[in-house]
């Protein structure tokens, strides 16, 4: 039985040999190839030139112009000269006739040939020729008489053989350097291969196989998702955690991500081959953090690699967190206010004005003291209140004037006020940053109208209102149209609204052209929660 190799680097380092031999084998035939090809054309070039300083010979012309039968001995004699000096083993003269005037076989003198006159054009002709004479380098170039008259040819070959021996003469030096590339490249394979197995921390194949088996379970064990796929969209890797989170079935491996998630933003933003950093989807149940990365191997698509944490405890807390920050806000304004109220005050104090400081200090109090007993006597719900005071607070901050529609009705416990708070701060906050760059008047109106039936609210502002075709596109995951450092939570609110909006059976209607009002209806009758089946 023979031994197997199990040495990873051995593996390595073998394969790369064997490719490395093979390579230059292949290399130096084509090179001893492309070299018997270059000598070709240096020995047709050698036998044209030749050719032609035979034909320059005054007397070969004025014999072949002649045409004397006299001159026959001569031409024969001089051709063979030519061909002893030169190494050719042929000098041919034909005339216009193609009779041969010269050749190395006696016999053939004064004989055709079979071939037509090729220099016929004035130019030179190379080839490889199989005559009489056996294989040649060839050329055959035009004979002219003293008077510029073609006169026929001239056609001279240099064996083969004579070729195939200057190309074996100079392989031994191209075999020397293919030897010293093949040393050298065996010593970097080697040296390639111990780098490899160093990187592998010197693992075998068997120790990678079962590092495998220790990833997967690792894979199935961590908080995150993790979903692979192929070129082709198919499921070929998914965790416990993204089952759980897409609620996925055990069947979902080796099916289209688009047949398991039906079409919608979580399918498309999960299929697809472009990268995404950190986009945040909302489902019913969770508010997800995706990235994707394409495979790229070979230059060509592989599948893309999907990894989803679950925000939603997190967006939670930053959303309770905003609360606090807006209260602090607003108290930090109220603050800023009335230590310039006081100095103001103050002043009339000092320059012996009491009167006046009196009628500012009722003036103060009744603009505040309306503006709160208007809002307590619309809303009896302490939290909408709460929050409204403070909106309020950051509108006058932003220099917004923020009003309350006087045909706002809410009683002290009205139905969903944690979805009416949701979708109340997230439309005012929305209906702020879209008067951002807006310049002033700035206004935002606020209504809420409880009925029997159906709670009714309204959020308008007299910004630039939505681009044109944006409207179905503004409840999508990361959609907005808003810039700048005051904007928060980019793309996310409208899409809560959204979500919210659905959980409830309810609807929401966008206002088209300038300035943008929303309406939200949300009917009171309870609408029992969805059973997710996993």
């Amino acid at each position: 039985m023979r031994r197997r190799i199990r040495r990873l680097s051995s593996q390595i380092f073998l394969a790369q040999l064997v490719i490395l031999v093979v390579s230059l084998a292949v290399g130096f035939a084509l090179f001893a190839n492309a070299a018997r090809a270059n000598l070709d054309h240096e020995y047709q070039s050698r036998a044209a030139a030749i050719a032609q300083t035979f034909a320059e010979n005054p007397s070969v012309k004025d014999c072949m112009a002649t045409e004397d039968p006299a001159c026959q001995p001569m031409l024969q004699r001089v051709a063979s000269a030519t061909a002893r000096r030169t190494g050719a083993s042929y000098v041919v003269l034909i005339d216009m006739q193609r009779v041969r005037h010269s050749h190395p076989d006696p016999e053939l003198i004064g004989k055709a040939v079979s071939e037509p006159i090729v220099a016929l054009d004035g130019k030179v002709h190379l080839g490889v020729n199989v005559g009489a004479t056996g294989i040649n380098a060839s050329a055959r170039v035009p004979l002219y008489s003293a008077a510029r008259t073609l006169i026929g040819e001239v056609s001279v070959g240099i064996r083969e053989s004579s070729v195939s021996s200057e190309l074996v003469a100079q392989l031994p030096s191209y075999a020397v350097w293919v030897a010293a590339v093949l040393i050298i490249g065996a010593l970097a394979s080697f040296a390639l291969a111990t780098l490899l197995k160093r990187r592998t921390f010197g693992l075998e194949i068997d120790e990678v196989a079962r590092l495998f088996q220790e990833r997967e379970a690792t894979l199935h064990g961590i908080r995150e998702g993790v979903i692979a796929s192929d070129a082709a969209g198919r499921i070929t890797v998914i965790n416990d955690e993204a089952r759980r989170l897409l609620g996925l079935r055990s069947d979902a491996l080796g099916r289209r991500l688009d047949e398991v998630l039906g079409t919608g933003p979580l399918s498309e933003a999960l299929a697809g081959d472009s990268v995404v950093s950190d986009a945040i989807v909302i489902t019913d149940d969770h508010c997800l953090v995706i990235n994707r990365m394409p495979v790229i191997l070979a230059g060509r698509p592989h599948g893309s690699v999907v990894t989803l944490q679950n925000r939603t405890n997190l967006e939670a807390l930053t959303r309770e967190l905003d609360g606090e920050r807006s209260f602090t806000e607003s108290i930090r304004a109220q603050q800023h206010e009335f230590s310039n109220r006081l100095h103001a005050i103050a002043g009339l104090l000092e320059l012996g004005r009491p009167e006046e400081a009196f009628a500012y200090i009722e003036e103060i109090r009744g603009s505040t003291a309306d503006f709160d007993q208007n809002l307590r006597s619309y809303i009896g719900a302490p939290q909408i209140v709460g929050l409204l005071l403070g909106k309020a607070a950051e509108a006058h901050e932003r220099g917004i004037d923020f009003t309350i529609s006087p045909e706002t009705r809410l009683s002290e416990a009205p139905g969903h006020v944690q979805a009416l708070t949701t979708i109340l701060g997230n439309l005012i906050d929305n209906a702020f940053d879209a008067l951002a760059e807006s310049r002033p008047p700035r206004r935002v109106g606020v209504r809420v109208v409880e009925a029997p039936e159906s709670l009714v609210i309204s959020v308008s502002d007299n910004g630039p209102g939505l681009p044109d075709g944006a409207i179905p596109q503004i409840f999508s995951n990361g959609y907005t149209t808003k810039r700048g450092s005051v904007v928060r939570h980019i793309g996310l609110g409208l899409s809560l609204v959204e979500k919210t909006v659905g959980r409830f059976d309810g609807s929401i209607t966008v206002s088209e052209g300038p300035g943008a009002t929303f309406t939200v209806v949300l009917p009171l009758t309870p609408v029992p929660a969805p059973q997710v089946h996993s």
